[in-house]
């Protein structure tokens, strides 16, 4: 290590800095967070400084550089573009042994200021020593995407409970293994979902429990909830054994601390159904990522790409589940009967959907069954196809003079049936987007031409939404079904109707080799989803079996008639 990391206690001490720009604006604001009392030393000092240090606390002095101003400073910064006034501050202060810090000059730097991760209690410095400060933040920003908001306040829940932890449990390992459990279990799912109160009672609970299992073993009570007493079997000679309770020895407070601890763990499970965006893992939200990264088991469709499911942790099992048009490997009833029974063995469960749970995802299916079953869960919602295809294709599905509202429409119902509501789709003003159309794309051209939407309104095809293989194919309802005919764009694909799809030429700026029939042979032989996402060679064989079984079983069940659909606008 060239500097060692230190945190300064600056909270109502005077720190000072000289200068009254944009520099010193930004080490202002940095130091009043840590509730620093701020004298700004300079002639002329910016209305920002004068805004954010307006509190009685800070002072502004409206001087030259005086070395007097250093009296009672707990750091100073060096903020100014006078490369010899520098060099002055860095010599006062130092006669003074005060540290001191002169912006973007490493060599006259007793502390250098880090990119700062601020969870509050919790905070993470990054620092290059000057050297490439601009990695420093790369580092950081990559930081802010795996660190949650929620451990700031998981810090300050721990601080409340600290002491009477260290009362309760009485040894340095117990101590570690009931924070170790807080910390990685259902304390901090409740905190990350938002339920502080709830985390709060849960870590109360777990707490009394704990203590309650020590001052059990204390007193020589054997406690079954907490741990099982040693058994021994005996060999009948008709050859069935039977087993018999033997005395315990006695354990040690550290031992049934981890025991409670392992009971307790096992009991936890959840399940999160995470939308996994269009394919890019750039898409992701910061909160999908982190729980793919925490889970036990994924099951994942065939909308879900290779690089995406790669983002998961890497010793999760992963579980093919479908789904492609027509074509599952498991039913969705099989799915729910998975994802129940993964969380009741105290699994951390993710359900990897391509695109939004809750548009044409079954995700509002699959939380009925677990609710229904007393099964916790989160949502996490992801970016749905329609928009990442009309983004990424420079196709906007409003715009005030083509299109006031959008629709989002399947191509087919339950059980597989076409849907032919074109009668609903004839608002020129409207944009329509069609999931799962484009196997059906000469049935739904002609059925729309035939309920009077015009041969001339334009349509898109936008294939691999968002991948480094999308492609875009424009026409009319007249002639798409040709063009397609033609293009051969591959699925995942949906189509986008409108008057906005005119637009395209105009504000394509993604892939543009790729736009209209420029179709790649290799991209196609490539594609991920057409020849189906490669499954895990981890999978274990209980499971596969089990959804093999589940699968065949929920098969038989019969699908209502229904239309699904989304208005918005």
């Amino acid at each position: 290590m060239n500097t060692f990391p230190l945190f300064f206690k600056l909270e109502d001490r005077k720190v000072l800095i000289v200068g009254g720009g944009d520099v010193a604006l930004r080490k202002a604001d940095l130091l009043s967070r840590a509730g620093a009392c701020i004298t700004i030393l300079a002639p002329n000092i910016s209305t920002d400084i004068q805004d954010l240090l307006s509190d009685s606390k800070h002072e502004l002095v409206y001087e030259n550089y005086n070395k007097s101003h250093m009296t009672d400073a707990r750091v100073i910064i060096a903020a100014t573009d006078d490369e010899t006034l520098n060099h002055q501050i860095h010599a006062d202060a130092t006669e003074l042994n005060i540290p001191v810090n002169v912006v973007d000059t490493p060599h006259l730097c007793d502390f250098i200021f880090p990119a700062i991760v601020d969870r509050n209690p919790i905070v993470i410095g990054i620092s290059s020593n000057g050297k490439a400060p601009v990695l420093a933040r790369l580092l950081r920003a990559r930081l802010e995407t795996l660190i949650p908001q929620g451990y700031g306040k998981l810090a300050k829940l721990a601080g409340e409970f600290r002491a009477e932890v260290k009362t309760k449990i009485p040894t340095l390992t117990g101590r570690r293994q009931f924070w170790e459990r807080a910390f990685e279990g259902q304390v901090s799912q409740l905190m990350f979902a938002g339920n502080e109160a709830q985390a709060t009672a849960q870590l109360k609970a777990d707490l009394e429990s704990t203590a309650a299992a020590l001052k059990n073993n204390a007193n020589n009570t054997v406690n079954l909830d907490a741990y099982s007493p040693a058994t021994t079997t005996s060999q009948h000679a008709d050859g069935h054994s039977t087993e018999t309770l033997s005395a315990t020895a006695p354990i040690t407070a550290d031992e049934l601390t981890a025991t409670h601890t392992k009971s307790a763990q096992a009991a936890v499970g959840e399940v999160y159904i995470v939308g996994a965006g269009p394919g890019d893992p750039e898409l992701l939200t910061f909160k999908a990522l982190r729980l793919m990264q925490q889970a036990d088991i994924v099951y994942y469709d065939a909308s879900v790409s290779p690089q995406v499911l790669d983002l998961c942790r890497r010793d999760a099992d992963k579980v093919f589940v479908g789904k492609k048009r027509s074509n599952h490997a498991v039913a969705q009833l099989g799915i729910n009967e998975l994802l129940v029974n993964s969380a009741k063995e105290g699994r951390r469960v993710v359900r990897l959907k391509g695109g939004d749970p809750f548009i044409f995802g079954r995700g509002g299916e699959e939380i009925e069954s677990l609710r229904a079953h007393g099964v916790p869960y989160q949502v996490v919602p992801g970016i749905t196809a329609a928009n990442a295809a009309a983004s990424y294709a420079g196709i906007p599905l409003t715009h005030r003079d083509h299109s006031q509202s959008v629709r989002f429409v399947t191509g087919f119902l339950k059980a597989g049936a076409p849907n032919e509501k074109f009668e609903n789709l004839l608002d020129t003003n409207e944009t329509v987007v069609f999931y799962m159309g484009l196997h059906s794309l000469a049935r739904l051209t002609t059925g729309l031409i035939d309920a009077g939407r015009s041969s001339e309104t334009p349509i898109a095809i936008v294939s691999n939404a968002s991948m480094a293989n999308q492609q875009v194919l424009t026409g009319t309802l007249a002639n798409i079904v040709e063009l397609q005919e033609q293009a051969q764009l591959p699925t995942p694909a949906l189509l986008i109707m409108g008057d906005v799809v005119a637009l395209h030429d105009d504000l394509a700026w993604y892939n543009r080799q790729n736009q209209q029939h420029d179709q790649n042979t290799d991209d196609t032989e490539a594609n991920w989803l057409r020849e189906g996402a490669t499954k895990s060679k981890d999978i274990k064989q209980s499971t596969s079996q089990q959804a093999h079984a589940l699968s065949m079983v929920a098969n038989l069940a019969a699908d209502a008639d229904g239309i699904e659909k989304l208005e918005i606008g």
